[in-house]
């Protein structure tokens, strides 16, 4: 499981690796995709504990 681990790693950076070399324009907008995905869920959570407390 460990071995099967590393090698699953070891395969997203050098996908990564491989895109941010290749086309570091597309890499941006996914890193800037993610971060809007992370900050509207982040919002969505406070907006839902909000209305909690109300």
């Amino acid at each position: 499981m460990v071995q099967a681990r590393k090698i699953a790693l070891y395969i997203i950076v050098v996908f990564v690796l491989y895109t941010i070399i290749t086309s570091p324009e597309r890499a941006a907008d996914l890193v800037q995709v993610g971060f809007e995905g992370v900050s509207s869920a982040a919002q969505g959570v406070g907006d839902f504990m909000s209305e909690l407390v109300e």
